[in-house]
């Protein structure tokens, strides 16, 4: 059943900031809303109302709307025109294809002197001799009548005829509500008897034969071999379930009714079943879920994190070992986690949800250690590694041969450094002759500079007598 809330008008209401007080426009079609409520209190500013394609029996809740100039009440179980006086700017009043048969009704309107507009087809009361004339007459302010305009002579000749045409709008009025009173017998009874079908229905014995206040035991039984259960079988009762809606859908639609609102109430309910049926049974395949693939059909591990947790894999080569440190909960109970370490692969289940992650290298089981932080809840798992200690101690030989070849490499290569370098153990104070004797040979040097000198047999010399001799 669908109900005017605040929060359904706020939705509706985007145009205006979701702000419903001073709301002059409201569109509320197709929410199948039974009862109009609450709207001539939150929406006192309204100009224009929709309220089509519901399930609405009964004009209410609306004469506060004083402001209000369009309402829109078509394809609703709306069967007499009231409360509707209040509305002093009305306008337009839009009926179409509802109940009404009490075609005396629309002098209700009478009041609501602004009237330009009105439309009643499609209500049984269209079907009515002097129909048109009747309302013609009854509402002068009427402009036009389902569509049409009402002119001016239409109206005198209606004026002219109406007393014949009251009369015969009663008797045919009077003759719909006795035939009305009889399909609402009917519905009743129809509904009582269904009500009864299903009380019979849920008072029989289950599947297995047992009556539902011992279901109990049945219950105990089915968990007991809870581990043989599996997920085929469950779909296979859904689609029994399924077939049998649908015999049930089948023989509905297929069944005679009239054109009343009972049965388009009925109607409602049964779609709604249907909708709750199935979304019972989509929230049942939903949590019937496939058991996760965790090793393929060759025997080969896949990674998964289903758990979603941040982890870091190292490579400790001076301990030989891989190190995995897994970002557990930091509040969660040790309990809840199983850690289980393979050769190739390492598993640990959180909470029933598995991290699991493939070795590049063999690591040993049994070695293998797993602690968790008191701080920060991290799961550390230590694994040593498998053969690296052996080739490690074939490897070392190697080196130190390597280190060797080199060493008597660099001790051949020494005497070579050694003839380029000057022996420190030979000089070991300075050497006070050959200083002393760098200060005399300077000047020898100082000497051995005339020598440079151009002699007169130079062919170039040109003798200066005003230049004095070098002493």
């Amino acid at each position: 059943m669908g109900r005017i809330t605040e929060d359904l008008i706020r939705r509706n209401a985007e145009h205006n900031d979701c702000v419903i007080f001073s709301l002059e426009e409201l569109s509320l079609h197709q929410q199948e809303i039974e009862r109009l409520e609450h709207i001539d209190k939150w929406c006192r500013d309204l100009k224009i109302l929709y309220l089509q394609n519901n399930l609405i029996g009964k004009i209410e809740n609306v004469s506060k709307l004083k402001k209000l100039e369009y309402l829109n009440l078509a394809l609703n179980n709306i069967e007499r025109i009231e409360n509707l006086e209040g509305c002093e700017w009305l306008t337009k009043l839009d009926l179409t294809v509802n109940f009404i048969g009490e075609l005396s009704s629309v002098k209700t309107l009478t009041h609501n002197i602004h009237l330009k507009e009105l439309f009643l087809m499609g209500n049984p009361c269209a079907d009515f001799e002097g129909y048109r004339q009747f309302v013609v007459v009854t509402l002068q302010q009427l402009k036009w009548l389902d569509g049409k305009e009402i002119e001016r002579s239409e109206r005198i000749q209606a004026l002219q005829n109406y007393a014949a045409v009251e009369q015969q709008v009663r008797e045919q009025e009077k003759a719909y509500c006795l035939r009305r009173a009889k399909e609402k017998e009917e519905a009743q009874r129809k509904l009582e008897e269904e009500n009864k079908s299903e009380d019979k229905k849920k008072s029989s014995p289950g599947f297995d034969g047992r009556w539902y206040t011992d279901i109990h035991t049945a219950c105990s039984s089915a968990m007991e071999n809870q581990d043989h259960l599996q997920v085929p079988e469950t779909q296979e009762q859904h689609n029994t379930k399924t077939s049998d809606e649908i015999e049930d859908d089948l023989a509905f639609w297929n069944k005679p009714s009239l054109f009343t609102p009972e049965s388009r109430l009925e109607t409602l309910r049964h779609v709604e079943k249907q909708r709750k049926a199935q979304d019972k049974l989509s929230e049942k395949k939903k949590n019937v879920k496939p058991p996760r693939k965790l090793i393929t059909e060759d025997g080969k591990a896949l990674n998964v994190n289903e758990a979603k947790l941040d982890f870091s894999l190292k490579d400790d080569e001076k301990r030989n070992q891989i190190i995995l440190d897994l970002a557990v909960y930091r509040y969660m109970d040790t309990s809840l986690i199983e850690v289980d370490v393979q050769p190739t692969y390492v598993r640990v289940m959180v909470k029933g949800k598995p991290f699991q992650l493939a070795l590049s290298t063999e690591v040993q089981p049994d070695s293998s250690s797993a602690k968790r932080s008191q701080t920060t809840g991290h799961l550390l798992i230590c694994m040593p590694k498998v053969g690296e200690i052996i080739t490690g101690c074939q490897r070392t030989p190697m080196t130190v041969k390597t280190t060797s070849d080199s060493n008597k490499k660099q001790t051949n290569s020494r005497p070579r450094i050694e003839r380029l370098e000057v022996d420190p153990s030979k000089h070991s104070c300075p050497d006070v002759s050959t200083i002393v004797q760098e200060k005399r040979h300077k000047p020898k040097k100082m000497e051995s500079q005339p020598q440079v000198e151009p002699s007169e047999e130079d062919p170039d010399f040109d003798d200066n007598p005003e230049v004095p001799p070098l002493i």
